[in-house]
């Protein structure tokens, strides 16, 4: 049986999935949440919104033929992931997840540590400061209880809804970023303390060197935790545990 997966995207490491695949003739389907308003153009057929849950996904699987899962979500994309391992030990489809590894403190960085949301909210709350806050548009509401900073927010799409904080910059943009480009721009806004998730990865990492170049600290909030699961850290692995679990890729 030819092999027909889904890709469950949202990251610059699915695209480069779906590109492969594409290039060498596989069938497949990538899934984006909706979170987006403009996801990047696929290489692949894509569907846009949620499953229903652990048995709508399972549900999928069965309905499209399915015959591999590979999960490229963002790895704070918590909820999706632990349904993905769910779904598919209940479908009996094999699963891979492609992720990046975490970021790890060096040398020259100060960082504060906090488990979630919960605890970057809780280490902000001191003093005004300039703030540039990297946690997406999904989490700003959870910030509401520390509107005494000025905060920088660079955020896919616009706000939807008004801002919980008074003093706030909104720049719309897509990354990657560079490091000279995120240095520029917390010079410009007089950035003190950088919060952000440990996404890992290469895209975004830049706001992180920047603010070690400057001497900034950093509070930096853990990944949650997940299922037990096979995990691959790049396309080429991917493509290997793809061809070394009952398909035949040819690439």
């Amino acid at each position: 049986m030819r092999p027909n997966f889904l890709v469950l995207g949202g990251t610059t490491e699915a695209t480069a999935l779906c590109r492969a695949l594409a290039e060498a003739g596989i069938a497949g389907t990538i899934s984006f949440a909706g979170r987006v308003e403009r996801p990047v153009r696929q290489p692949l057929p894509q569907r846009v919104g949620g499953f229903g849950g652990v048995g709508g996904l399972a549900a999928y699987l069965r309905e499209h033929a399915i015959t591999h899962v590979v999960d490229a979500t963002h790895p704070f994309a918590a909820q999706m992931s632990a349904n993905a391992v769910a779904a598919c030990a209940e479908a009996g489809v094999p699963l891979v997840a492609l992720t990046r590894p975490p970021w790890q403190e060096q040398a020259g960085d100060d960082w504060t540590r906090v488990p979630d949301i919960a605890g970057a909210v809780a280490a902000l709350d001191r003093p005004r400061a300039h703030v540039m806050l990297a946690v997406g548009r999904m989490h700003l509401a959870e910030f509401a209880p520390n509107p005494q900073h000025a905060y920088l927010l660079r955020l896919v799409d616009p706000p939807k809804e008004a801002l919980p904080f008074p003093d706030a910059t909104v720049i719309v943009d897509r990354g990657p970023f560079t490091e000279d480009d995120d240095l520029a721009l917390m010079r410009e806004h007089g950035t003190e303390i950088v919060v952000s998730k440990n996404a890992g990865g290469t895209g975004a990492v830049s706001k992180i060197h920047a603010a070690r170049r400057l001497g900034l600290p950093v509070i930096m909030i853990d990944r949650p935790a997940l299922p037990a699961r096979t995990e691959v850290h790049s396309v080429e692995d991917a493509l290997a545990w793809l061809d070394h679990a009952g398909t035949d890729l040819g690439v």
